[in-house]
C-alpha cells in the first residue's frame, strides 16, 4: 500500500504541473450537480417531511484535530457520544434519539456502510475520514428510504470530496494532550482540460488516550480520479485504513472510578497466587480495511438523472490478548495428566480473526418537474465474512497442532432493496410525500463460535416499509410538515450468538415546523416512536466488547427537538438545540431472585429524557473566530430494570475552539491555526459503560439471590489539541 500511495502522489505531482486551471463558472456548477445526483435519491430537503440537520466541510473543519467523526458530531441535536479510550480517538460511538449504532442506517455516497453482520460501524477502520468528507446529513427518526440495513432512529449519509476546481496542496499538523498527533497531506491537481480532476489524502494519527495504555496508531487514505462532461461525471474511489488500538472496553467499577479512573484491567498477567506481574504488550485490536467504489451519474435531460454506484470493501484483521487460567475445554484442547494431578486450565495467548469479503451495487433513477419529483432505486450487496481463533501460545498446548484454530465459522448475507418515492405539489402550499421500500435478506452462519459451541442460522427476511407525509407552507418563511413511517430490522450476528431472536419492528409518527427568516432559521419537530420486539441493549457486552441485545416486547420513545441557528449580529451567532424525550419499556418483565417479575413500565436502557447542546461563536471578520460549546446529557440507565446501580449521572461539559487564517501570496496561499480545549471546567464524567446480573445459586440455594455489577468508562478531564493547516 505505501508503494500506491507513493505512485499514487508522483501521479498527481505530474498532472499537476500542466494541469489547467481555468474553469468557466457555467461548468462548475454544473460539476456540483452532478456530483450530488448521487445522494440527491437519499438525502431529504425541505420540501420533504423530514427530520434533518447538516454539517458542510467547513463546519467541520475547526474542530477537525484527530478526534473521530463521531465526536465532532456530538452537538448535534439528540446525539450522545461515547470513547472508550476516553480521548475522542480509537473506538468511539455515537447514539441518536437513544438509539445505538447497531441501528443507525450509514451512507458513504450511497454505499452501505454499516457491518453487515454486525451491523455496527466502527469509524477507527477509517481514521480522518472527516478530511475527506464534502458534506454530512443526519436524518432523524425513520427518514427517507436508503440502502442498506434499515434506519431505527437516525441515518447518516456521508458525501466525500468534491471536484476541485483549482490546483491545491495541504498539509495538516496537529499535537495534543496524552501524546495525541495527526499528521494529513493533501493534494487536488484541478480541473484539467475541462474534464479530469486527480486527487489525493493520507493521514496518520496516534495517541496514548486518557485511559491506561489505551493507545492508538491509525494510517488513513483515500484518493480518487474524475472525468466529467457536460452530462456525465465518472469517478472512481479508492479509501480505507489500518487501526492498531489497545484494547480498552472493561471499563472500571464504581470503587475504581473514585480511586483510579484511568485503570485498565486489559492484558493483565498473574501468577497462580494471583499476584500481578505486568501487562502483555500486544493487547491490541489489529485490523485493516480497504474500499473501492466506482460511481457513475449521468444527467440525461433537464429533468431526469441517473446514478450507478458499485462497491467492494475488504477487511481483515484481529483481537489478539493475553488470557489467565482459561480452559483447555474453551480451546478445544484435552486436559493433561501429569503424574496425579490433572490440568485442565492453561495461560494462553489467541488471535479472534474476522476476514470479509462485502460486494454491492446501488442504481437511482431520478425525475425533477416543476410539480412531481420521482426517485425509483435500490441496491444489492453479498457479504461473506469468515471468524475464527487461533491459538499463539499456551503454557499447556495439550493435543494442539500449530496454527491451532479453537472456533470457526463463516457467516453469509445477502440484502436486497428497492424503493419508489414521490414528492407531488397539490398547490403552491401544500405537497404530499410518499416512499415505499421492499427490502430481503437472507442470512446464513454455519460452524463452531468461540465457548465453543456450534451455531447454525439459516433465516430469510421479507420486508415492506411504506412513509407518507404532509408539507404545508404557510408563507415564505414557515412551514410545517407531518409524517408517518413504518420500518422492519433483522437481527444482527450477536444477537443470534445470545439466543433465538426476532425481527423488530417500528411505527414512526413525526410532526414539525421549519421557520427561515434573514437572522432565524429554526426546527421544532415532535415524534412519538412505537416499537415491536425491539431488541434494546441489555447493558451487557460480550468477550470481545460488543453490545449484548434483547428483544423486549412493546416499547416507545416519544420526545420534542429544537435546532436553531441566530445570528445575533455580525459577530455573534448562536446556535442552541435540546431534546426533551420518554422512553419506555411497557409491561417489562425481568428475572430477578430465581423469579420472572413484571416491572410494569421501566426506561430503555442508554436514553436519557434531556440532551442539549449550544454553540455560540464570535467571529469579528472573515480570518478570526471563537467558538464556545456545550454539552448536556441527562441521567440515564445502562440497563432496563432501573437499578440505582446502572445508572449513569447526568454531565455538562464544554469546550472552547480558536481559529484563525493568515492570507500570504508569496511563500503559500493560507495558514489555519486552530486550539481546541476539550471539557475546558475538568469535569469527571462517564458517558458510557455496561450493567450486568447473575443468580447467586450457591450462597443459599433455598433463596435464589440477583447479584448486579456495572463498569464504567471514565472520559478525560481537561485537555487540549492544537493544529495547523498549511495550503499552498
Amino acid at each position: 500500500m505505501v508503494k500506491i500511495i507513493v505512485i499514487f502522489c508522483l501521479i498527481l505531482g505530474a498532472f499537476s504541473i500542466n494541469a489547467q486551471q481555468k474553469v468557466s463558472d457555467s461548468l462548475y456548477g454544473q460539476l456540483i450537480s452532478l456530483e450530488e445526483i448521487s445522494v440527491s435519491g437519499l438525502r431529504a430537503s425541505g420540501e420533504i417531511p423530514i427530520t434533518f440537520s447538516e454539517v458542510t466541510a467547513k463546519e467541520l473543519s475547526t474542530r477537525n484535530l484527530g478526534q473521530d467523526l463521531p465526536i465532532l458530531l456530538n452537538f448535534l441535536p439528540s446525539v450522545v457520544t461515547t470513547s472508550d479510550a476516553g480521548s475522542g480517538i480509537g473506538y468511539t460511538g455515537i447514539r441518536i434519539r437513544g438509539i445505538d449504532a447497531t441501528r443507525v442506517n450509514v451512507t458513504i455516497n450511497g454505499i452501505p456502510y454499516n457491518d453487515a453482520e454486525s451491523q455496527g460501524t466502527f469509524w477507527v477502520n477509517l481514521p480522518d475520514l472527516t478530511s475527506s468528507i464534502e458534506s454530512i446529513q443526519l436524518q432523524r427518526g425513520v427518514g427517507t428510504s436508503t440502502n442498506g440495513s434499515s434506519a431505527f432512529g437516525a441515518s447518516i449519509n456521508i458525501l466525500t470530496d468534491g471536484i476541485s476546481e483549482k490546483r491545491f496542496t495541504k498539509i495538516s499538523k496537529s499535537f495534543g494532550s496524552f501524546g495525541s498527533q495527526k499528521t494529513t497531506v493533501k493534494h487536488s491537481t484541478g480541473i484539467i482540460n475541462d474534464h479530469f480532476e486527480f486527487s489525493g489524502r493520507y493521514s496518520k494519527i496516534k495517541s496514548d488516550g486518557y485511559i491506561d495504555r489505551a493507545s492508538s496508531d491509525l494510517k488513513s487514505y483515500f484518493f480518487q480520479g474524475v472525468y466529467t462532461n457536460k452530462n456525465t461525471l465518472l469517478k472512481a474511489i479508492i479509501f480505507g485504513g489500518s487501526e492498531i488500538t489497545y484494547q480498552s472496553w472493561y471499563g472500571v467499577d464504581k470503587s475504581i472510578l473514585k480511586s483510579n479512573r484511568t485503570y485498565n484491567s486489559a492484558g493483565e498477567i498473574y501468577d497462580s497466587n494471583l499476584n500481578l506481574l505486568g501487562y502483555y504488550d500486544n493487547q491490541v485490536d489489529d485490523y485493516k480495511q480497504d474500499h473501492y467504489q466506482f460511481h457513475w451519474n449521468e444527467k440525461i435531460s433537464s429533468k431526469i438523472n441517473f446514478s450507478l454506484g458499485v462497491n467492494y470493501t475488504y477487511g481483515r484483521g484481529f483481537y489478539e490478548e493475553y488470557n489467565n487460567n482459561q480452559t483447555l475445554e474453551s480451546l478445544q484442547l484435552n486436559q493433561i495428566n501429569i503424574g496425579s494431578i490433572t490440568v485442565n486450565k492453561t495461560d494462553n495467548i489467541t488471535q479472534k480473526w474476522l476476514d470479509n469479503n462485502y460486494y454491492v451495487g446501488t442504481f437511482s433513477l431520478q425525475y425533477y418537474s416543476d410539480n412531481t419529483d420521482i426517485v425509483i432505486g435500490g441496491s444489492y450487496g453479498k457479504y461473506i465474512g469468515d471468524h475464527y481463533g487461533n491459538l499463539i501460545w499456551a503454557k499447556f498446548s495439550s493435543n494442539a497442532l500449530p496454527n491451532h484454530k479453537f472456533y470457526k465459522n463463516q457467516g453469509n448475507k445477502n440484502d436486497a432493496t428497492v424503493y419508489w418515492k414521490i414528492n407531488q405539489d397539490v398547490n403552491d402550499r401544500l405537497s404530499i410525500f410518499g416512499d415505499v421500500q421492499y427490502r430481503k435478506i437472507k442470512y446464513d452462519i454455519e460452524g463452531v463460535v468461540n465457548g465453543p459451541k456450534r451455531i447454525s442460522v439459516n433465516d430469510t427476511f421479507s420486508f415492506f416499509n411504506p412513509k407518507i407525509g404532509l408539507n404545508y407552507k404557510a408563507n415564505n418563511s414557515r412551514l410545517f410538515y407531518i409524517s408517518y413511517a413504518k420500518a422492519h430490522r433483522e437481527p444482527n450476528r450477536t444477537d443470534y450468538e445470545n439466543g433465538t431472536p426476532k425481527s423488530e419492528k417500528l411505527d414512526d409518527y413525526e410532526a414539525g415546523i421549519r421557520i427561515k427568516k434573514s437572522k432565524i432559521q429554526s426546527q421544532v419537530n415532535l415524534y412519538y416512536m412505537n416499537y415491536k420486539d425491539q431488541l434494546v441493549l441489555t447493558g451487557q457486552i460480550d468477550q470481545v466488547g460488543s453490545p449484548i441485545r434483547k428483544n423486549i416486547g412493546n416499547s416507545y420513545r416519544f420526545g420534542l427537538e429544537l435546532e436553531s441557528f441566530i445570528e445575533i449580529n455580525s459577530k455573534f451567532s448562536w446556535s442552541p438545540n435540546f431534546s426533551l424525550s420518554k422512553n419506555k419499556n411497557k409491561n417489562f418483565s425481568f428475572k430477578l431472585d430465581g423469579e420472572i417479575k413484571n416491572l410494569g413500565e421501566t426506561n430503555i436502557s442508554y436514553s436519557p429524557s434531556l440532551v442539549a447542546g449550544n454553540s455560540i461563536v464570535f467571529s469579528p471578520n472573515s480570518f478570526f473566530s471563537l467558538g464556545i460549546l456545550s454539552k448536556y446529557v441527562g441521567e440515564q440507565f445502562m440497563g432496563n430494570i432501573d437499578s440505582n446501580l446502572s445508572k449513569l449521572d447526568s454531565y455538562f461539559i464544554n469546550d472552547f475552539r480558536v481559529n484563525y487564517s493568515v492570507i500570504s501570496k508569496k511563500w503559500f496561499k493560507e495558514i489555519q491555526l486552530s486550539l481546541l480545549v476539550n471539557n475546558v471546567l475538568n469535569k469527571k464524567y462517564t458517558s458510557n459503560g455496561y450493567f450486568y446480573t447473575y443468580d447467586d445459586t450457591w450462597s443459599n440455594p433455598q433463596a435464589i439471590k440477583t447479584i448486579e455489577g456495572a463498569s464504567y468508562y471514565p472520559q478525560a478531564g481537561i485537555n487540549f489539541l492544537i493544529g495547523t493547516n498549511i495550503n499552498f
